[in-house]
């Protein structure tokens, strides 16, 4: 560069813009329109979350305490088919791969997979919640336990309509709570696909599917609200015992629980 003349310099510096700008042609929406779509974002996820206490407060408040989300850290789910159907036992949240992409029409997709071809196993453990106020606390819901399998699950944010469309494939295999202000405890309850037959268990039918539309709608008065519809839900429902005061009375099944037309409006007041 030193022994480049300043005015030279100067001259090959403004005169850059306009070569390039001879050279480049804008492209109209046709040619944009045969431009294929570049990748979107992966992300691989692994994680266990634990929570002391979460309190939510009106006038008097709820906790929740010990909050876990992981893994099951089991590897014998609906153990009637024989089969590993989640891979590796761990206490953590994994096997799951999230694509994140737009489409043409601005829609916003997320798609949750498996890494491998597993289903993803899932845990929910909590404590005591307790309602608490002036008046004293009382325990509604205490020794929370949840174990279940994942299958699938999408995200579509819908720029035509504004809405967000869930989706996903969950099956219970167990499940377990006490309430003890009504001296009431559940044992063992599954939740599957309605189609799923114990005699001839096949892990295709284990899975109920869910299909939540969420957006911001209207309630009885008119006022914005978070607005949640449920197209439809088929799913069979088997509780191992049901406990009155720590004493079993007995199991309950529901064959083809089917929850349809289902709408629902959250405001504050």
């Amino acid at each position: 560069m030193k022994g480049l003349k300043p005015t030279l310099f100067a001259l090959c510096v403004c005169g850059a813009p306009s070569l390039a700008m001879a050279g480049f042609q804008p492209l109209d929406d046709g040619s944009m329109g045969n431009i294929t779509g570049q990748a979107g974002v992966t992300i691989e996820l692994e994680t266990k979350l634990n929570i002391d206490r979460f309190i939510y407060t009106d006038e008097g408040s709820l906790e929740i305490n010990d909050i876990f989300i992981g893994g099951a850290n089991r590897t014998d789910m609906f153990s009637e088919m024989g089969l590993n159907l989640n891979g590796d036992a761990n206490d953590r949240l994994d096997n799951i791969r999230i694509n994140i992409d737009i489409a043409r029409d601005g829609d916003a997709i997320i798609n949750l997979l498996p890494l491998s071809f597993n289903a993803v196993d899932f845990r929910m453990s909590t404590g005591a919640w307790n309602l608490t106020g002036t008046g004293g606390s009382t325990t509604v819901l205490d020794n929370f336990n949840m174990d279940m399998l994942i299958g699938s699950g999408t995200i579509r944010v819908d720029t035509a309509t504004d809405k967000l469309r869930f989706q996903t494939d969950i099956a219970i295999d167990d499940l377990d709570f006490d309430a003890p202000f009504l001296a009431v405890g559940i044992r063992d309850l599954q939740l599957t696909g309605a189609d799923y037959d114990l005699d001839a268990p096949q892990p295709l039918r284990v899975f109920a599917n869910v299909d939540l539309s969420i957006y911001k709608g209207a309630n009885a008065a008119g006022a914005d609200a978070l607005a949640i519809d449920l197209a439809a839900f088929e799913a069979d429902v088997r509780i191992g015992g049901v406990l009155i005061g720590g004493t079993s009375i007995g199991s309950v099944a529901l064959d083809n629980l089917a929850i349809t037309n289902t709408t629902m409006r959250i405001y504050g007041h």
